[in-house]
């Protein structure tokens, strides 16, 4: 029986390709957000924005930056992220399939997310994170993070000077999922778990440093408070110090939960999606092949004669 008109059939070599990057073991199971030479030129400026926007005290106390620029820094990131996003999509990075995976994750983890924040630390999206940029790869875990903080805030209402440091950090969670090196089934969750932890810790301290200098009021008010008038190394120090202190309880509970997550529910979420890829096979956006016209009419008519029950 011939194939109907129109239906894309795969090569079985393109199909055997799609099952074995659907294995696990590698790097990142199956890329199916490829960052194009444009993309990458957008995250590798994200990446030293973020940096600067982040860690903007210690620059403005070693440089006598104007109070202005980490506003400018904040207003201009998010729309950098955007730029990212709609660059890859525009590129045709993610296929049907991807978008409607990328929906699919990124709904679930905006739900679950109140379900644990604000909560001794708790924190439950990142676990989806970190799970779809391993199976996925780091493109699509870049996107995902930053999608699903922002979708999650539009459930909560959680819009603020925060987000776009929720977004970006996110974000780069995914893509840090997705570039962990080769592993095996059990070295591929203790890598999970390990890396869960740490970006737990990174995350929070990167997110309360960019707002300690106004946690504890004007410069000099506490021996913990943000002194623009002191050298970088003593206000690191002192941010140690009120990290360590008011900080470390609430990012163990993330680290422990991301973690205990992972245990519980990651080989069988992974195993899911594995075989999501296996059965939908990701494929980047390909030039249409002209078809042969004789080969086109002859299989419109063994379909036609096909459909109406006549060999």
């Amino acid at each position: 029986m011939s194939p109907a008109p129109g239906v894309a059939q795969l090569p079985a070599d393109t199909r055997a390709e799609a099952r074995v990057q659907s294995e696990p073991g590698g790097r990142s199971d199956l890329d199916i957000a490829r960052f194009s030479p444009r993309s990458g030129i957008l995250l590798a400026l994200t990446g030293a924005l973020a940096l600067v926007t982040f860690l903007w005290p210690l620059l403005w106390s070693a440089s006598d930056l104007p109070e202005w620029v980490p506003v400018v820094l904040l207003f201009g990131l998010t729309p950098l992220c955007l730029a990212l996003v709609v660059s890859d999509l525009a590129n045709h990075s993610l296929d049907v399939p991807g978008l409607a995976m990328l929906g699919v994750l990124t709904a679930i983890g905006a739900a679950v997310r109140p379900l644990g924040a604000g909560t001794a630390g708790i924190e439950t999206v990142f676990f989806l994170i970190v799970v779809g940029g391993r199976v996925f790869g780091p493109g699509f875990g870049f996107v995902l993070g930053s999608t699903t903080l922002f979708a999650s805030a539009l459930i909560t209402g959680g819009f603020g000077a925060w987000l776009p440091y929720q977004m970006v950090a996110a974000a780069f969670v995914g893509l840090g999922a997705g570039l962990l090196p080769k592993a095996g089934r059990v070295m591929e969750m203790v890598l999970l778990c390990c890396y869960s932890a740490v970006a737990a810790f990174i995350y929070g301290a990167l997110m309360d440093f960019a707002f300690w200098p106004f946690a504890l009021g004007g410069s000099g008010q506490t021996g913990l408070s943000y002194d623009a008038a002191l050298g970088t190394g003593a206000n690191l120090r002192r941010f140690l110090v009120y990290e360590t202190v008011t900080a470390f309880g609430w990012n163990l509970g993330r680290a422990i939960s991301t973690v205990a997550l992972l245990l519980i529910l990651g080989p069988a979420v992974m195993h899911v999606l594995r075989r999501t890829t296996r059965r939908a096979v990701f494929l980047p956006a390909q030039e249409p092949v002209p078809s042969d016209p004789a080969r086109s009419r002859q299989d419109g008519v063994s379909w036609m004669d096909t459909a109406g029950g006549r060999e």
